[in-house]
């Protein structure tokens, strides 16, 4: 699968970027065709794996059309707040999240406001955000608040105040014991995804010390290969660049690994343009200081260098 879209005749190592589009054309060339829940269509395949290396600032960011790596930062470092509502990214301009409270919006009061119009009364009204811009206990509330539930004496539980915060804990244990093989973040707390907006896609993160270098494999249950994968993963290298930091180690690899791996029916346009690129070019990341934690980066601490991606390619997100 490696090189099956790789021009032959390269005498050079292949492009990181290589296993993206083999495994974007594998499933648009052999998927099985899929009624999904949101009743768009996909083509799928089950189970595959990406790997790509760390060392040296590198970063797996998409060539062939342009990842707005900013914006999947901002996202991933409000993951790290545990907050829930969208009202913080929309104030960044950041509207990944907006289609899901938007769709409950619409269908609840049956107005057919605009996405911007929604967006901007989000950020303008605090009542109105929190009535209608709160997701749910998505990624961020488990990665950093799972909740605990104690033993009354009369035999019922109540809720602690403080749930767990594993990404503390995450650090904690890859200072103390790096060789453990507990390093794990993980986001699928079964009593509690019927109240979230969309339960965790990339859902498991775990860490891997050796010689000095931490390594991340991520798992995805369920993976949008064309929209959502470029954002994953960005969000699973820039994790392990932060937590290398945090740790004194050295960034190693991400392994990436997909369930169900899917290209949506309508992004064919998309696929058919993105497959007639060529990948080139090395981005590197460089994190301008160390906070005291791995909760204090802001998005002013990152900076890519070496990425010239091609244009953008856009298709419809299926909610």
């Amino acid at each position: 699968m490696a090189t099956r879209a790789q021009p032959s005749g390269d005498s050079a190592p292949p492009h990181y970027e290589w296993q993206y589009l083999n495994l974007m054309r594998r499933i648009w060339e052999q998927g099985d065709e899929r009624v999904d829940r949101t009743g768009v269509g996909t083509r799928s395949i089950f189970g595959a794996e990406l790997r790509f290396a760390l060392s040296d600032g590198q970063v797996p960011l998409l060539t062939t059309k342009r990842v707005y790596w900013k914006t999947a930062t901002r996202e991933f470092l409000w993951f790290l707040t545990g907050e829930t509502n969208i009202r913080p990214l929309c104030a960044q301009g950041v509207e990944i999240w907006t289609d899901w409270p938007l769709a409950r919006y619409r269908r609840e009061s049956g107005e057919e406001i605009s996405r911007d119009a929604f967006s901007a009364r989000i950020v303008a009204e605090p009542d109105f955000a929190a009535r209608w811009g709160d997701l749910g206990p998505v990624y961020g509330k488990q990665w950093v608040d799972w909740p605990v539930y104690q033993p009354q004496p009369d035999g019922s539980y109540r809720k602690a105040p403080q749930g767990i915060n594993q990404v503390a804990a995450l650090v904690e244990s890859l200072r103390t014991n790096p060789g453990s093989r507990r390093h794990i973040v993980e986001g699928w707390n079964v009593a509690e995804l019927d109240a979230m907006a969309l339960p965790p896609c990339h859902k498991t993160y775990q860490f891997h010390v050796a010689d000095g270098r931490l390594s991340c494999l991520l798992y995805q249950r369920s993976c949008d290969v064309a929209l959502g994968l470029p954002f994953n993963l960005w969000g699973g290298a820039l994790f392990t660049h932060m937590l290398a930091q945090q740790c004194d180690l050295e960034p190693g690899e991400l392994v990436w690994m997909g369930g169900d791996v899917h290209l949506y029916l309508n992004h064919a346009e998309l696929v058919a343009a993105q497959l007639a690129r060529r990948p080139e070019g090395s981005p590197r990341l460089a994190i301008g200081r160390r906070p005291d934690s791995v909760f204090g980066y802001r998005i002013e601490d990152f900076t890519i260098t070496g990425y010239a991606p091609q244009g953008a390619l856009s298709a419809p997100v299926a909610v």
